[in-house]
């Protein structure tokens, strides 16, 4: 018997017939379903899967490292209360969002925090991109510093135990992470001449060359989604700075991308909407536009391979929250954040959508301890 693991209290007859397809293929050897488990594609949100002598794009998923950062700022955040129109319309204007892209390519981070990390932009990648996407070599540049659309979010919000002020920002590799999986899933599924196969679950020996090339480019797209959130979050400290008219101290910095695959012991751990939490190593648990996130410490359990829930996981589809969520509702579940975007193009984000943040903490206690948790002032949704 395989060692398996669900966290999850209530889960989609979908969402528990993916993981039981995916925990009987041979090479799997070891499972979990975190709290915030719903269905995905092959492979649930919320997953985390040991292989050996394979590696799954599926299993990693459309956009790769996509995670969360944030930085503790030395600011009484009672004083963000009094700027949180203001603060969120300079996001706004300095950080593109949803489809948006900067004008020129974005090379190198601004100041000197957090610290710096280099690409190489000038040299080729070493993405085996087609003629149908080599489009996405120039864009990539031009997405570093953008946010993104759906549930990616910059949000600034009050520490409940100090009263400090915290930046936390969710997004990903943006274009860049969804060619380089796109490319690769099809590469596995051609490896197969049984459609059922190709369909469900395909995988990449380690080994091969197609298996090599793939970690190579997931890791270099793991760089450049961790360069967008630290670009961001720089252009955020910068702005505040300027609104309250003096240098912010920076404290703490995090980062955690919960859309990966690593080598652990001879296991490629495959974490699909999941937060590596290993022993004493700080994590952003994010609840909803309204109830914040959470930031945790890893108690590196062995049973969830080191993760935790990378969210509050959905309980409506986005199509489904459109349709059963009325903007009145949305609009006065949010009526304690002083600024955020609320509309009806952003129904699907509304806090109905999703998980009681509370509840998926208490099945997790064994995962992770929780550190303390910001409560959001503003929020920047694409």
């Amino acid at each position: 018997m395989k060692p398996s693991k669900i966290y999850a209290e209530v889960l989609e007859p979908s969402a528990l017939e993916q993981y039981d397809a995916v925990m009987a293929l041979p090479d799997v050897v070891q499972g979990a379903l975190m709290p915030d488990a719903h269905t995905g594609y092959v492979l649930p949100i919320g997953a985390v899967v040991a292989t050996i002598g394979t590696i799954y794009p599926s299993f990693v998923g459309y956009d790769i490292g996509c995670g969360m950062c944030a930085v503790n700022l030395d600011l009484n955040a009672d004083l963000v209360y009094t700027m949180a129109n203001t603060i969120q319309l300079e996001i706004m204007k300095r950080i593109p969002v949803g489809f948006a892209k900067n004008n020129q390519a974005q090379e190198k981070l601004a100041k000197d925090y957090p610290d710096n990390i280099s690409l190489p932009f000038t040299d080729n990648i070493s993405l085996p991109f087609t003629d149908n996407i080599s489009c996405h070599i120039p864009y990539g540049p031009k997405c570093l510093g953008t946010l993104g659309g759906g549930n990616h979010f910059i949000e600034i919000g009050k520490d409940d135990t100090d009263n400090s002020t915290w930046i936390i920002i969710h997004s990903g590799s943006r274009s860049l992470g969804h060619a380089t999986a796109e490319f690769y899933m099809k590469a596995a599924a051609e490896q197969y001449n049984d459609e059922r196969k190709a369909e469900t679950a395909s995988a990449l020996d380690v080994n091969s060359e197609l298996g090599k090339q793939y970690i190579i480019d997931m890791n270099y797209c793991l760089e450049f989604a961790l360069m967008n959130r630290r670009l961001m979050i720089t252009i955020v400290i910068d702005l505040m700075d300027e609104i309250f008219g003096r240098r912010i101290p920076v404290n703490d910095f995090i980062n955690r991308n919960h859309n990966h695959a690593e080598l652990v012991n001879g296991r490629w751990i495959h974490r699909k909407g999941a937060t590596h939490a290993d022993a004493g190593m700080y994590g952003v648990i994010p609840g909803n536009m309204r109830d914040g996130s959470f930031i945790v410490l890893g108690k590196g359990n062995p049973d969830s391979m080191n993760s935790s829930s990378h969210g509050a996981g959905r309980v409506m589809s986005r199509n489904q929250a459109k349709k059963r969520i009325t903007l009145e509702e949305f609009k006065a579940s949010m009526i304690n954040v002083p600024a955020a975007n609320v509309d009806v193009k952003r129904i699907d984000e509304s806090p109905m959508s999703y998980k009681n943040i509370y509840e998926v903490m208490d099945l997790q206690k064994d995962l992770i301890q929780v550190i303390t948790h910001v409560t959001p002032i503003v929020n920047v949704k694409g």
